[in-house]
C-alpha cells in the first residue's frame, strides 16, 4: 500500500506496529494533529543512498503546514521523542537517517511543496522546504529566471535538505553554494517555535544571522520550512567545451585565462580524469564520449555570456589562447543544445558509474586552489603505498572541491579490501587537513564524518558549537547523532 498517497484512519494509526512509548506518542500526536498527518514508516525512509546504514522509526509525520511541523517538534520535545527532519534522502553522509538509539519521529516535507511567490523584478522566489530543487529550477525558468543551484540529484532533493546541508553543485565558481542564494528563511525551531524569517532584504544588519546558522546545520537545530532564494538572469548565450590539459595544474592556469579573458561569467569549470571515463566505458557504454581515446586530464567549462556576445567565438578564443600557452591538447566545443547536454551527461554519469564499479574509500574534499596539484600528486603516492588501487579524481575544480574515491584493481572486488577503507580515509584526510583543506566540501558531516570534525576540528569553534547546540536545544531532539557526537 502506498502509506503517503492513502488516508489512514485515526483508529488505524494508532493500531500500527509500535512499541508502547512510540504508540502513546503517536495517539498523543492524533489528538492535536489531522488524521491523515501520520503514517507507518516505510523502508524508503529509513535508507541512505549508499547503503552505508538502515535507519529506524517509530512514527513518519508528512505535515502540510508550518504550523503542523511545529506541533510535532512540540509533542516531540514533551516526550523526549528524537525528531529526524526528511528532504528528498538523497543525502551522502548519513544524516538523514538515524540507526542507534530511541526511534524517532521522522518529519518528512514532501508535502510542503508550494511555490509560494515570484517576486521577477526582485529575482526572488519563495519555496517550500518540500519542492524538489528541479521544480524550483523550473519555476524559476517560467518567470525568464535562472534559480543556478544545479546537482546531479536535482531531480529528487529538496530544497528544505540542500539549505540544510548548504549544497554546493557545478555552478558554485559563479553563484555559489546554497548559502549564498538564500535571503531568508521560514524555519521551526527545536521549542516549536516558529521563525519567521522569510526577508526579501539584501541588507538586514540587525544581529546574529539565523538564517546561516541554520543553513549547513543538517536539521540539528531545527527544520527549514520555507526559503526566500535568489534568481538570477537568464545568459543569453551559453556556451560549453570539453578541452584536454596536459595537467591538473594546466588546468588550474587554463581557469585563471578563463577568468582573465571572460570575466565571472564561467561558471563552471569541471576537472575529469582519464579513469573516471574509463569507468564509464566499462559499466555505462551507452554515454557517447567526446573523444575517440579517453585523456589523462580534461576539463568540461561553461559560460554564460551577456546579449551581444558570443559565447562560441568566446570559447575559440580561449582554446587558442590555452595551445599557444601549452595549456591545451584538444578540444570540442558544443555546437548545439543536444551536444551540451551530452556533455553534461557524462559529467554527470560519473558518480553512478563509480557506484557500479563499488567504491572501496569516497572522499568529498575541497582545498587551497594552489594546493591541488601538489595534492594529488601525494595523495596518489600515499594511496599506492596502501596497495594496488584504481583512483578517480574528479569534481569541481573551480572552487577546489574534489572527489577523490579510491576503487579495488581492475579484477578485483571491493569485498578484497576488507578494513582498509579507514587508512586509506585517514591518510586522505590527513593530507587535505595538512594542505590547509576540508574533509567535507559539499556534502556535510552527517553521521559519516562525526569523528572527522572531532579529529581535525578547531577545538574553539566546536566548542562554540555545542554550545549553540545546548542553547537552542537543550534537550538534544533534533537530528541526535548527526553533525556532533
Amino acid at each position: 500500500m502506498n502509506w503517503v498517497a492513502s488516508r489512514v484512519p485515526l483508529g488505524q494509526v494508532r493500531r500500527m506496529k509500535l512499541n508502547s512509548a512510540d504508540k502513546q506518542f503517536a495517539s498523543r500526536l492524533c489528538d492535536v494533529l489531522p488524521d491523515d498527518v501520520l503514517r507507518p514508516v516505510e523502508p524508503r525512509y529509513l535508507q541512505e543512498p549508499r547503503g552505508r546504514w538502515t535507519g529506524q522509526g517509530g512514527v513518519l509525520a508528512l505535515p502540510r503546514t508550518t504550523d503542523e511541523v511545529a506541533s510535532l517538534v512540540r509533542a516531540a520535545g514533551e516526550a523526549r521523542v528524537p525528531v529526524v527532519p526528511y528532504g528528498g534522502g538523497t543525502g551522502l553522509v548519513g544524516g538523514q537517517v538515524m540507526p542507534e538509539g530511541p526511534a524517532p519521529l521522522i518529519i518528512s516535507l514532501e508535502r510542503m511543496n508550494a511555490i509560494r511567490a515570484t517576486y521577477r523584478d526582485e529575482n526572488v522566489l519563495v519555496a517550500e522546504a518540500g519542492c524538489i530543487l528541479a521544480d524550483v529550477q523550473a519555476a524559476a525558468d517560467d518567470a525568464d529566471r535562472l534559480f543556478p543551484l544545479s546537482l546531479a540529484a536535482e531531480g529528487s532533493a529538496r530544497i528544505g535538505g540542500n539549505l540544510s546541508t548548504n549544497a554546493g553543485g557545478v555552478n558554485v565558481l559563479r553563484y555559489g553554494n546554497a548559502r549564498d542564494l538564500c535571503l531568508g528563511l521560514e524555519a521551526v525551531l527545536p521549542d516549536g517555535g516558529i521563525w519567521h524569517g522569510l526577508t526579501r532584504l539584501r541588507k538586514d544588519n540587525t544581529g546574529y544571522d539565523l538564517r546561516n546558522l541554520l543553513i549547513g546545520a543538517e536539521g540539528t537545530l531545527g527544520i527549514i520550512t520555507a526559503a526566500a532564494l535568489k534568481l538570477a538572469p537568464v545568459p543569453a548565450g551559453i556556451g560549453t567545451a570539453m578541452i584536454v590539459v596536459p595537467s591538473p595544474k594546466a588546468a588550474l592556469d587554463l581557469l585563471a585565462l578563463a577568468r582573465a579573458e571572460m570575466g565571472d561569467t564561467v561558471s563552471a569549470f569541471e576537472l575529469i580524469n582519464r579513469q573516471g571515463l574509463e569507468f564509464l566505458s566499462e559499466v555505462m557504454p551507452q554515454i557517447r564520449q567526446p573523444f575517440r581515446e579517453p585523456p589523462e586530464w580534461c576539463v568540461l567549462t561553461e559560460v554564460g555570456l551577456a546579449r551581444g556576445q558570443d559565447p562560441m567565438e568566446s570559447l575559440e578564443r580561449l582554446f587558442g589562447v590555452a595551445v599557444a600557452q601549452g595549456l591545451a591538447s584538444d578540444g570540442v566545443i558544443a555546437r548545439s543544445g543536444a551536444q551540451r547536454h551530452e556533455f553534461w551527461t557524462l559529467r554527470e554519469s560519473i558518480p553512478e558509474a563509480n557506484r557500479l564499479i563499488g567504491a572501496v574509500a569516497s572522499h568529498d574534499i575541497s582545498l587551497p586552489l594552489g594546493a591541488i596539484p601538489e595534492f594529488i600528486a601525494r595523495a596518489g603516492g600515499k594511496i599506492g603505498g596502501l596497495g594496488d588501487f584504481r583512483i578517480n579524481c574528479f569534481g569541481h575544480l573551480g572552487d577546489g572541491n574534489l572527489h577523490y574515491n579510491v576503487f579495488p584493481a581492475l579484477g578485483r572486488a571491493r569485498d578484497d579490501y576488507t578494513g582498509q577503507q579507514g587508512p586509506i580515509s585517514r591518510a586522505v584526510h590527513d593530507l587535505v587537513h595538512e594542505l590547509g583543506g576540508s574533509f567535507s566540501a559539499e556534502h556535510g558531516v552527517g553521521r559519516l564524518k562525526v569523528d572527522d570534525l572531532a579529529r581535525y576540528g578547531d577545538p574553539v569553534r566546536l566548542a562554540a558549537m555545542r554550545a549553540i547546540k545546548s542553547a537552542l536545544d537543550p534537550l538534544g531532539i533534533m537530528n541526535p547523532g548527526a553533525v556532533l557526537a
